[in-house]
């Protein structure tokens, strides 16, 4: 598989009804807010987590493990360390070895960032700081996101709910068998985000690059369009991907500034005077008149 050629931008917009997309867990685990404007806030790495357990499903092979190439460095409860062991035990004929304190010895750190790069999807397209103790060196990878940001401001509600038992029996006695466990839930009544994307081929092509191909970016384009369906929890309420515009450059080195491109995606409330409530209530509209040379807009959703 050869790495891609064409820079890509991108605009995600997705929605959330009665749901926390996001929690702060500095803040109670309550949805991410912007306190100076109110708006919604979903994390970069929020968003990486949902594309990693999507191809972790969509490449899993029937012994549990994954198609060549397609295994995840960030799993969830991984061990780095361990990850980058795997490089070091597959190039031990190579002249890769760790000392007798388990930490690498100098000198071939960039065998193993490439193998990493060839076996690990999220390496190859997010990057990874590897240079732990078993170095692996380091990825910067072509696929970057930015954190997603509500297209109005969020009212987050804070909801009481009630568990009808108790944890322990003496629980149970204080109560006086009544065994009911307060608690709370946080969430959003309904919001529209909108988060960009950028693509950069240079950071995929040539002996220093991850080697992100066609064929990884049509594993992201389902990944973005589908995540949401196989992320379902009660926390999350209803989530789901509303449109996937893509700006497909011609060169290397794009056709235009990313900015412009997302300027012509705009998004209208169909009613100010009410709060929203569902995507119907908004208008998104693309404006591909006039493009730079050497430009073209793919709606995937």
């Amino acid at each position: 598989m050869s790495a891609i050629s064409k820079r890509y931008d991108f605009v995600l917009l997705f929605d959330v009804v009665n749901g926390n997309p996001n929690g702060d867990p500095d803040a109670g685990n309550s949805p991410r807010v912007d306190p100076e404007t109110g708006h919604g806030l979903v994390t970069d790495v929020c968003l990486k987590r949902k594309i990693r357990n999507y191809v972790c499903l969509a490449k899993a092979d029937a012994e549990g493990g994954f198609a060549p190439g397609y295994d995840i460095y960030v799993k969830e409860k991984a061990i780095l360390n361990e990850q980058h062991r795997r490089a070091y035990e597959a190039l031990r004929p190579e002249g890769l070895e760790v000392d007798d304190k388990g930490k690498s010895k100098p000198g071939k750190e960039n065998l193993a960032r490439k193998w990493m790069c060839q076996n690990f999807f999220d390496v190859r397209m997010f990057g990874a700081v590897m240079s732990t103790s078993i170095n692996c060196g380091q990825v910067r990878g072509p696929v970057q996101l930015a954190f997603a940001r509500s297209v109005d401001p969020i009212m987050p509600l804070e909801q009481s709910i009630t568990r009808m038992a108790v944890t322990t029996a003496a629980e149970a006695a204080s109560q006086g068998g009544d065994n009911r466990t307060m608690g709370r839930k946080d969430i959003v009544p309904y919001a529209l985000y909108r988060g960009h994307g950028f693509i950069s081929p240079h950071l995929a092509q040539g002996t220093d690059g991850t080697g992100f191909s066609d064929e990884d970016l049509d594993l992201l384009w389902q990944a973005l369009s589908s995540m949401f369906e196989i992320d379902r929890s009660a926390a999350r309420g209803e989530m789901a991907t509303r449109g996937l515009i893509v700006f497909e450059h011609e060169s290397s080195l794009g056709n235009a500034p990313a900015h412009a491109l997302f300027d012509r995606v705009v998004i209208h409330r169909k009613d100010t005077t009410r709060a929203p409530r569902s995507f119907a209530d908004y208008v998104v509209s693309i404006d591909s008149d006039n493009l730079p040379p050497g430009l073209r807009v793919l709606r995937v959703v």
